[in-house]
């Protein structure tokens, strides 16, 4: 076990603080720098929601571009298709985002635009439709924000295209009237993230939800944590 490296902002008084001390003592206290300065940079104001996408490789590439810029969150719709993390796309990257499927009925594409709702996000519609407006106009201030990609063949579905608050594209300028998804989701994040930082809007994460996600990046990078937890909790 090494030596345990706990940031002072960490030694507050919540119910996974203790625990989330204890556990950091079983990292490199590198490894627990490195923790500390990402959860800073980790965000819920934007969150990304995949509707039935049938090329896992692409759905891949977007976590892992999801993760590298601080977007916490990636819901996954699944109705035909199911979704199976690629290995060799997410390199790991899965391990420290967090993942929402909804696949419980046939079609659960209502139960995640109710569910994001009523969480407070505007639901907003990546298409190519004449109501679109182009990324450079899009307005981050009103309210968080939930971007529906769809698949590359269809696009989204027209529940999500109808229920939409708005809808988002990036201007094209060539014969080839869309992007991959992948590319596109990787453009419009990255230029939205760069605004948010920028920006005087609240975007960074609760001690609460810091906590919560520490604790979950240190269950999944130290081997047995679910016996450690044990006799840290036994021991109370």
């Amino acid at each position: 076990m090494c030596s345990s490296f706990f940031y002072p902002d960490f030694t507050m008084t919540h119910p996974d603080s203790s625990l989330i001390k204890y556990l950091s003592g079983f990292i490199t206290s590198r490894r627990w720098q490195t923790m500390e300065k990402i959860i800073r940079n980790r965000t819920r104001y934007i969150t990304v929601v995949l509707e039935d996408i049938f090329q896992p490789h692409n759905a891949s590439a977007v976590l892992r571009t999801c993760e590298c810029l601080g977007i916490q969150d990636v819901h996954v719709i699944e109705n035909k298709n199911k979704y199976n993390v690629n290995p060799d796309v997410v390199l790991g990257s899965d391990k420290w985002i967090t993942l929402k499927k909804y696949d419980a009925d046939e079609w659960n594409t209502p139960a995640a635009i109710n569910h994001l709702r009523k969480a407070g996000y505007r639901i907003i519609a990546t298409s190519l439709s004449v109501k679109a407006k182009p990324l450079n106009e899009f307005e981050l201030d009103e309210n968080r924000i939930a971007l529906f990609f769809g698949t590359e063949l269809t696009g989204l579905t027209s529940t999500v295209l109808e229920q939409a608050d708005h809808h988002l594209k990036i201007p094209i300028y060539g014969f080839t009237d869309s992007y991959n998804i992948s590319v596109s989701a990787a453009i419009i994040l990255y230029d939205l993230v760069d605004r948010l930082h920028k920006s005087e809007i609240p975007w960074q994460l609760t001690r609460a939800e810091k906590n919560k996600i520490l604790l979950q990046w240190l269950k999944n990078s130290i081997k047995r944590s679910d016996l450690i937890i044990k006799e840290f909790l036994k021991a109370q």
